[in-house]
């Protein structure tokens, strides 16, 4: 293909719905490639505003808002980041004619649980946790009844553990249903309640759908913390027939929702069993230790693939991201990171979100070591070594 150049005739544009840290480097990515970027959220100076063309600060719930800014723009390509997102405008957007990353489809279900569940369970026949779904307080405790206790319940539509919480015994289920409604993203109060699945670990298979078919990278070992991400890993440990399984899972899954670009696939690794859990049509949390790890990261691959151009899911060497987490409350805040660079083999990703909030995502920490367990220590003390004031 040709790509022009940004800011004049016959440029290539990106149209980034989300510009949180994941859509910065997206951005990052497409901009080394020539291409023209425009950031859109909710808020104003979201940390991949600050690195875009331009950007705009609308509801991307409002269809008229969105699509409004889609006629405007006239992008190439429209490049979801988020769940809080009008759907029903990016249908109709690709029916007049826009290329939606990855489909517009393939975006309506993966940011609906009930929607990606039921087409991994009941239409490809997926291993996957028992799940009901609920939309009362009443439905929630049949839900539970129904697929016991211990349980997790969460929101339809959420992100980053947004909503999400743990039964462990009935006199939970009040909190949950609360806790969910607090934290969905969408419309309504539905809610599923899965099984809780006591497994071994868990992994992210990042999967690139490219024009020159499927690729993997290797698997991602990953700790959430209330549904969030915190550490990961690459690679995790795991045996060849687990890892094939873990293929065939998200090739399958992947498949069925089309289009390019690269999918982060939730798996869980029970004995000698892969068990679906969530997929992501975009670049995902964890896969951040891929800007440490492989030739090309996770967001390359992302901008790549959607191009149509060639990916490599080459792993260079081990390494562990680890989350920089706030514990104040603050606009504008300010880093010390005297101690953090002076961490070998490491690197900081601040991301510049303009509010600091107990417990929000300011930035990852990257290490490489000669083993997992090295270089995870490392990303942990690096992190830990950022001051946020």
């Amino acid at each position: 293909m040709e790509i022009g150049t940004p800011l004049l005739k016959d440029s290539v544009k990106f149209l980034l719905l989300g510009s949180g840290e994941l859509g910065k480097e997206v951005i990052i990515e497409a901009q080394r490639l020539g291409i023209e970027c425009i950031a859109v959220d909710r808020y104003q100076n979201a940390p991949a505003m600050q690195v875009a063309h331009r950007s705009y600060v609308i509801d991307m719930k409002d269809y008229d808002a969105l699509m409004a800014i889609i006629k405007r723009e006239e992008p190439n390509y429209i490049v979801p980041e988020i769940e809080a997102i009008n759907t029903d405008a990016l249908i109709d957007a690709e029916k007049m004619g826009y290329n939606v990353v990855p489909t517009a489809n393939a975006t309506k279900i993966t940011m609906n649980r009930e929607l990606i569940r039921r087409l991994a369970a009941e239409k490809l026949k997926l291993k996957t946790a028992r799940y009901a779904f609920a939309n009362s307080l009443e439905e929630l405790k049949e839900a539970v009844a129904k697929v016991g206790i211990p349980c997790v319940v969460k929101p339809i539509m959420s992100s980053s553990g947004k909503g999400q919480s743990i039964i462990k015994k009935e006199d939970d289920i009040e909190k949950a249903w609360n806790i969910a409604r607090e934290g969905a993203r969408g419309i309504g109060n539905r809610v599923i309640v899965e099984e809780f699945i006591n497994f071994d670990y868990e992994i992210t298979l990042l999967t690139a759908r490219t024009a020159n078919g499927t690729k993997f990278c290797e698997p991602i070992g990953h700790i959430q913390i209330d549904g969030d991400y915190h550490e990961s890993w690459q690679p995790q440990d795991m045996s060849q027939s687990l890892k094939e399984q873990a293929k065939e899972i998200s090739k399958e899954i992947t498949d069925a929702l089309g289009g390019y670009g690269i999918f982060g696939v939730e798996l869980f690794v029970k004995g000698d069993e892969v068990i679906f859990s969530e997929v992501s049509p975009r670049p995902h949390d964890t896969g951040m230790v891929t800007m440490i790890t492989q030739d090309m990261s996770e967001f390359e691959i992302h901008v790549r693939a959607i191009l149509g151009f060639d990916v490599s899911t080459k792993l260079l060497r081990c390494g562990a991201s680890h989350v920089i987490k706030a514990e104040i409350n603050k606009y504008a805040p300010k880093y010390d990171i005297k101690e953090a660079v002076k961490v070998p083999n490491s690197k900081l990703r601040l991301f510049g979100k303009p509010n600091a909030k107990v417990g929000r995502r300011m930035g990852v920490a990257l290490s490489y070591a000669e083993s997992i367990k090295k270089a995870r220590e490392l990303a942990e003390k690096c992190a830990h070594s950022v001051k946020i004031y």
